[in-house]
């Protein structure tokens, strides 16, 4: 008798051990419970959502929370006890020193005619900015078109004057973020490299496609070694009127803020996370950022995307879904003028060889959900993206779509621990018309819209978390 195995078993080993799916770490879909799941959790932020009123009570009993301000301080409590009135299996706080920028008082910008008559320009500081001092600034303005038309002057026509910049956004742009980044860099290295040439001070276009009467602030590059020199933006309704102005003639500009830095605080990232039963050492991570610039409420940025974040968490408690890996919701502090929480968040994860499998970012405002971009580090990416795309389907009725792009400004500090990265996309035609502004108010978020977001949020950790990735 031989002892050879037969043709046809050795076919059936190779196909049930080779090419079965769940050995690979990948369920097959299954698409009618799944439809079923993601519809029920749907109908439950729309009918039972509570993350607006958290929103609420950030916009209006807290308000703004710039890094190292006592509300700042008010909103990681806040967060933290609804994280724990959940009655999750942790909820803790992760500290982390913070930059303490100051304001100071009401700002400044006034250009002068010949006859010495003022024109009040309406402006607000730049963060992280250095103050004018009591004096204020007075120098000749020049216009620039775009942060390198910079490279084309020289000391001698830079030096003593106060350069404008006025780079517009390029309305013509379909996808916003892109216009936005393709303009932000006249503020974040618009004051340093003009203060290399000798600048007194720094004008700035607002970053809006609108033309409108509100300024909008934002961060900038601090260099430590005293590069650095006072810089306001302006509206786009100022920014037309002072080019014109300067197509006629030398245009004399005042300038004066208070601007400062204090001594570094400590802060915390506030963290909660319902631990995984099968994988507790493979984690999701699902956040936002709790910082937002002192203007307005920042309930669109970054309330919105903290609040959705802990929706999740209470979504797949209130669905009874037992989730197989840990699933945390971080809420970020300091993302606006320095990324602290988000570079200590990473540090940690990384001494600690903790494996993020992926990580979900909101901070494009509360508006009606579009569909998630994916990141990830080129060796594994693909891999990723061709798992998520056979789920797209699921999400299709809810208008969402997969593509390729990038996550966000916290998640992506954990790129090197080769998780998958994703950014929530809603509709992002009126996010630059608040972003960074006194109107980022809670009356501009749409209760519907933000709990349509939350929904898509959950039902997107829960296919990770049911599937898995590769």
């Amino acid at each position: 008798m031989h002892n050879r195995i037969p043709l046809i078993y050795i076919a059936f080993f190779f196909i049930f051990f080779f090419l079965s799916p769940t050995l690979y770490g990948q369920q097959a879909v299954d698409r009618e419970k799944d439809a079923s799941i993601i519809q029920q959790i749907y109908q439950l932020s729309l009918k039972e959502g509570q993350c607006y009123d958290w929103l609420e009570h950030i916009s209006l009993q807290i308000g703004h929370r710039l890094s190292g301000s006592l509300q700042a301080e008010k909103a990681v409590q806040y967060t933290s006890e609804v994280l724990e009135s959940l009655e999750l299996d942790s909820v803790w706080l992760q500290p982390c020193m913070v930059p303490a920028w100051k304001r100071g008082g009401p700002e400044q910008m006034v250009i002068l005619d010949r006859n010495g008559n003022e024109t009040h320009l309406t402006c607000t500081a730049i963060g992280n900015t250095i103050g004018t001092g009591s004096q204020g600034v007075l120098g000749d303005i020049i216009e620039l078109k775009s942060l390198d038309a910079i490279d084309s002057l020289t000391r001698d026509q830079v030096e003593g004057k106060i350069v404008f910049y006025n780079g517009k956004m390029n309305p013509g742009i379909i996808h916003t973020f892109h216009a936005y980044g393709e303009a932000a860099g006249q503020r974040y290295w618009g004051p340093h490299r003009a203060a290399k040439l000798g600048a007194k001070a720094v004008i700035v276009r607002s970053l809006t496609q609108a033309i409108d009467d509100v300024p909008h602030t934002g961060t900038c590059f601090f260099d430590h070694e005293g590069m650095n020199v006072p810089a306001v933006a302006i509206s786009t309704k100022d920014a037309e009127q002072l080019s014109s102005e300067l197509s006629k003639r030398e245009v004399t500009g005042r300038m004066y803020t208070e601007c400062h830095f204090a001594d570094s605080v400590m802060s915390a990232n506030v963290i909660g996370e319902i631990r995984g039963s099968e994988f507790p050492e493979k984690i999701i991570v699902v956040g936002g950022h709790l910082d937002s610039w002192d203007l307005g409420h920042g309930s669109h940025d970054d309330g919105a995307g903290c609040v959705q974040s802990i929706e999740v968490l209470r979504m797949l408690q209130k669905i009874g879904y037992n989730p197989r890996h840990t699933i945390r919701c971080v809420l970020f502090m300091n993302e606006e003028n320095g990324i602290k929480g988000a570079l200590k968040y990473a540090k940690e994860a990384e001494a600690s060889d903790q494996f993020h499998m992926a990580a979900l970012e909101s901070d494009a405002g509360g508006f009606t959900p579009r569909g998630f971009s994916f990141d990830a580090e080129e060796s594994v990416f693909e891999n990723y993206f061709n798992q998520v795309m056979e789920w797209e389907p699921l999400m299709e009725p809810y208008g969402i779509e997969f593509k390729k792009g990038g996550s966000g400004v916290d998640v992506g500090r954990l790129k090197k621990l080769k998780g998958l990265l994703i950014g929530y996309r809603p509709d992002a035609q009126r996010y630059f018309d608040y972003h960074h502004t006194a109107e980022d108010t809670i009356d501009k978020v749409n209760q519907r819209e933000l709990e349509m977001g939350a929904a898509s949020m959950t039902a997107l950790v829960y296919l990770i978390d049911k599937y898995g990735l590769l």
